[in-house]
């Protein structure tokens, strides 16, 4: 298996191939396991560690993630006016306890995030008006994802 380490947009990324058959490859992100579909051939004789390839079918480039084995994750946008609430860790978003409009203090739960089998309660860290909400109930998210945004 391979491991890779990747930037996007400031966050970090660890990324594991786990297995390519075919134009599929089995990748995990943060440990949250995607299909991508690959599209360009990869020279075998150039890249000889990529984990269990097979050598009568095509050899592609992971390019873009497509089905996933899980909900698409929510990836890092740009999110209304305020501070941000980021997600601290990946997981999948249970209940969102505030709407765009309310007002919250310092120490209200605002998300709760599952995490490792783990409820997490994710907390206002400023106080203020929820200028707006980047996610939805159901939704996987990565490490430092914006989750919505305290003005």
């Amino acid at each position: 298996m391979n491991k890779y380490q990747y930037k996007v947009q400031g966050v970090d990324y660890e990324v594991e191939i786990e297995e390519v058959e075919g134009n599929i490859a089995k990748v995990n992100v943060n440990g949250i396991p995607f299909e991508v579909e690959l599209q360009q051939p990869i020279n075998a004789a150039k890249h000889p560690n990529i984990a269990k390839v097979k050598i009568d079918a095509p050899k592609p480039v992971v390019t873009a993630p497509v089905q996933p084995a899980q909900p698409q994750p929510a990836q890092p946008v740009a999110a209304g006016s305020g501070n941000p609430v980021k997600a601290p860790l990946p997981g999948t978003i249970n209940a969102i306890n505030v709407k765009v409009g309310d007002t919250v203090a310092v120490g209200d739960v605002v998300v709760v995030l599952e995490a490792m089998k783990m409820q997490n309660n994710i907390e206002a860290e400023y106080a203020g008006t929820v200028t707006s909400i980047t996610v939805n109930q159901g939704d996987s998210v990565m490490e430092g994802a914006v989750m919505m945004t305290i003005g």
